[in-house]
């Protein structure tokens, strides 16, 4: 995992720790604000204050309760249990927790959105070209197209 620009607050939080299907997972604790770009090959779990880009392509991003990001999200899959303030772009699905509060467009395979959830924005279900081996450029550049036309 890299990130670029400013960490502020607190010691590095990350640690490796199993997920479900054996793969590590890296976490970032509530002690960090971050500034620019997360990107990576694994899962990652936030519980952070993020403002920027956080792309881990074909892997799971889990937002805790504690976090807020005011970001763009590219992943395979992202379970959502913050607050996110931009636009999650996931091939295989997005998970709304309860305790979520999202502002932004959603495009994934499919979503669950839990009772209670606080969202604003619009929705993609189904139509997803991209798949979990495209590289980063190319999702990156398809994210700003679709931000240049909404401008």
């Amino acid at each position: 995992m890299q990130t670029n620009k400013d960490v502020k607050q607190g010691p590095s939080a990350t640690t490796n720790a199993p997920n479900s299907i054996g793969r590590t997972t890296s976490y970032l604790g509530p002690g960090l604000l971050i500034k620019g770009e997360i990107s990576g090959n694994e899962d990652l779990k936030l519980e952070s204050n993020v403002e920027g880009l956080v792309s881990i392509g074909g892997f799971r991003l889990t937002v805790g309760p504690n976090a807020h990001l005011k970001a763009d999200i590219v992943a395979r899959e992202a379970l959502i249990s913050g607050e996110v303030i931009g636009d999650i772009s996931a091939c295989d699905r997005i998970e709304i927790m309860r305790s979520a509060s999202i502002v932004g467009e959603l495009s994934t395979g499919k979503i669950t959105i839990e009772e209670g959830a606080c969202f604003k924005g619009s929705v993609e279900v189904g139509s997803q070209t991209a798949q979990i081996g495209t590289d980063l450029d190319t999702l990156l550049r398809g994210a700003k197209k679709t931000e240049e036309t909404r401008s």
